[in-house]
């Protein structure tokens, strides 16, 4: 019987397997082998010992450093900053210091705006990129504390014994583990009680203040030298009682988180009336220096809508940087960190050091 020839067969007639389709007569799987090996050669005295076909990693873009060109390359970018923030690069990146350490009252009596938030993650960045900060934690949920990796448990020393006992504030601080350059004073349960025990104290307002100008390394430059604080952030409960009310009178510009939602027009509104009698009676240098837009959806008419508010109120005093909603950004506290070190290269962690570095380029406000 003679062989039928099979209609799904790849061979021709004459035993040889069928081309696949081609292109001016020229096989796409035989093509030029020239321009093929010459893909797989190395091709820069640059990479002499890496294929050009080997993807670069995180740690070859970071060693580039200032030649790094992929700029429109967001990935890239994400991919560096993770290797710099790690191995301590964001120190070379020349942010001034200021010439006085600047006391920042992070505060909004409206909760969930981010406060705690923002206070330890442009603190944490401010470090990364060189400079020396001291968070106090003056919230008795020690959420500032939890987040920078700080014992807050009874007994152990914190703004408790500094506000009511009067104890020096060099004597209450430690410094992060994860990051050198910055230091916290922590707050324990005992501080829901300071409220009241503070009542029929003299001068009660102004315990924070006095301690925070009592420490040798709050001051100028001029007077204390290069191992002075560059930065003093406090942050405060979502309230306004005695304890916020030491913060604005200790401080001398506001930082205030805003959410982009309606409501947080609002507390902003009340807040300022706030600011207003402290300024008249208690602390006529506050100054509002610095809003930052946090929780921002681009995507929403009503972020855009705020935003566009509070900018056209404030000015310059609101930053070009607005952190948007982070998943990392929540999940950070829960190792004990701030997004900062346990995802560099989140857009939280980028959009919170775009904001730090906002804060030491503008300067201190002047008087």
């Amino acid at each position: 019987m003679p062989d039928t020839p099979n209609p799904f067969s790849t061979a021709a007639e004459g035993g040889a397997e069928r081309s696949s389709p081609q292109i001016d007569g020229i096989h796409p799987q035989v093509g030029d082998r020239a321009s093929v090996s010459r893909e797989t050669e190395t091709t820069d005295v640059s990479r002499e010992t890496r294929p050009a076909w080997q993807p670069r990693t995180a740690g070859d873009i970071a060693a580039q450093d200032a030649e790094f060109a992929d700029h429109a390359t967001p990935l890239a970018q994400a991919a560096q900053h993770s290797v710099l923030a790690r191995t301590g690069g964001l120190r070379r990146q020349g942010v001034p210091r200021p010439d006085a350490t600047r006391v920042l009252v992070v505060a909004n009596q409206k909760g969930g705006v981010g406060k705690t938030t923002s206070t330890v993650n442009v603190a944490a960045g401010l470090a990364q990129l060189g400079q020396k900060v001291l968070v106090i934690d003056l919230d008795p949920q020690g959420n500032a504390s939890t987040a920078l990796g700080a014992e807050h448990h009874r007994g152990v020393p914190s703004t408790y014994d500094m506000v009511v006992d009067g104890r020096p504030l060099a004597e209450v601080m430690t410094e992060s583990t994860d990051l050198p350059g910055l230091w916290v004073v922590p707050a324990t349960i005992d501080l829901a009680g300071a409220e009241i025990e503070l009542v029929s104290v003299v001068a009660r307002e102004q315990r924070l203040s006095r301690a925070i100008e009592a420490h040798p390394l709050v001051g100028a430059a001029a007077d204390i030298g290069e191992d002075r604080f560059d930065y003093v952030f406090i942050d405060c409960p979502p309230s306004l009682g005695l304890l916020t009310l030491n913060a604005l009178v200790a401080g001398q510009e506001m930082f205030i988180p805003i959410q982009a939602e309606y409501y947080a027009l609002e507390g902003l509104g009340m807040l300022l009336d706030t600011v207003d009698m402290v300024k008249q009676h208690l602390n006529p240098q506050l100054t509002i220096s610095t809003i930052l837009l946090t929780m921002y959806d681009a995507r929403t008419r009503l972020a855009a809508g705020v935003a566009d508010e509070v900018r056209g109120h404030f000015g310059d005093q609101v930053l070009k940087t607005a952190v948007p909603r982070s998943v990392r950004v929540s999940e950070a506290p829960s190792y004990g960190q701030t997004v900062m070190t346990y995802d560099p290269a989140s857009a939280g962690a980028l959009s919170y050091l775009e904001a730090a570095r906002e804060i030491a380029s503008k300067g201190a406000p002047s008087a």
